[in-house]
């Protein structure tokens, strides 16, 4: 199961008002048996993606599990992106109180309050197991959550509170 076999279905159900809860209910996404923030985050929000269906085009999803994990800071000041979006992460860090000032509103609120208040994201990221990713390689590759990412990046440099682990989806080779 490839992400580009979820792109129809996923336009179809923004367009058609569905939305995730509809889409989630799909005999081929609960298939997946993957945890509902993982699914909305990757698959509903970016099947269509140009970026994301070129870096994940062959990543065996019904292969991947999930688990969240404690990651230490140093893992994701150095973890890379996928190669077509390769340099966002650094762009976000150029500036990262203009994204947090920006996430303000809706599923956003709190955002602020969080990083200044526990030095971490509200929604954790999604990192995937560079061993699923062909050539095969060691260490974590960050799928989403490249602005999460940029702001840890930006606050650390500029010396303001930021956690020594923060919470990630983790997907790993499924056993």
């Amino acid at each position: 199961m490839r992400l580009a076999n979820f792109t129809d279905l996923a336009q179809r159900c923004r367009e058609n008002g569905y939305g995730f809860t509809e889409f989630r209910r799909q005999d081929m996404v609960a298939g997946l048996r993957w945890p509902t923030d993982v699914l909305e985050q990757w698959v509903y929000d970016h099947a269509g993606n140009i970026s994301f269906l070129r870096d994940y085009e062959n990543v065996d999803l019904s292969q991947v599990g999930w688990q969240v994990e404690a990651l230490p800071i140093d893992t994701f000041m150095a973890m890379p992106t996928g190669p077509s979006d390769g340099d966002v992460i650094e762009e976000f860090a150029a500036a990262p109180d203009h994204w947090v000032a920006v996430r303000n509103q809706g599923e956003h609120l709190g955002v602020r309050l969080t990083w200044e208040t526990h030095g971490t994201w509200k929604r954790w990221p999604i990192v995937l197991d560079r061993a699923l990713l062909p050539p095969a390689s060691d260490g974590l590759q960050l799928v989403e959550g490249r602005t999460r990412v940029g702001i840890l990046r930006g606050r650390q440099r500029q010396g303001k509170l930021v956690a020594n682990s923060h919470l990630a989806w983790v997907g790993r080779q499924r056993k």
